[in-house]
């Protein structure tokens, strides 16, 4: 069993209902009468998280990028801080932010100037960078990930919904 991370649709009254949970400061969510509970957009980036944070950033985990949106978009806006695990969130006025960069971030060209070699030196999650034979079929499934995760994002825009992430 490893770390994987979850992206999923988040309405207004639960964003407000977690960060009450974990004793957050709620003032900034707007109450918006025609969020839905019953929507539900997820993806499950299983393991590739932080080798994708590392194709579009440059850096893993431990380095994560504040006021970068393309970091942003694998580990969210805001993490909250008493969790016993790793569970971020992003507001939706932020989310178009996030789209507008993945749109624009070409994974092909970031990919191809990647050697998985770096991936290794960086101790980038998952520790699967010693195998150079299989860099092919790597980048293919970060490519597919990628473009879920862009796809992911674009819905969320559509639906004018919040995120939740959470990596255990």
């Amino acid at each position: 069993m490893g770390i994987i991370a979850n992206y999923q649709y988040l309405s207004d009254k639960n964003l407000k209902e977690m960060k009450l949970f974990y004793n957050e400061a709620v003032d900034d969510i707007e109450d918006d009468k025609d969020g839905s509970d019953d929507i539900e957009i997820q993806l499950d980036m299983d393991k590739m998280w932080d080798a994708l944070h590392f194709a579009l950033t440059g850096v893993g985990k431990d380095d994560a990028i504040e006021n970068n949106h393309l970091s942003e978009a694998v580990f969210g806006v805001n993490s909250i801080k008493s969790s016993g695990e790793y569970i971020a969130y992003t507001q939706k006025s932020k989310v178009k932010d996030i789209v507008l960069a993945l749109e624009d971030f070409d994974i092909d060209k970031a990919l191809e100037n990647l050697s998985i070699s770096r991936f290794k030196e960086a101790n980038i999650y998952p520790n699967i960078w010693d195998y150079e034979e299989d860099a092919d079929k790597i980048r293919e499934e970060l490519r597919t990930y990628f473009q879920r995760l862009r796809d992911f994002y674009k819905k969320i825009l559509e639906v004018n919904g919040n995120v939740v992430i959470i990596i255990c």
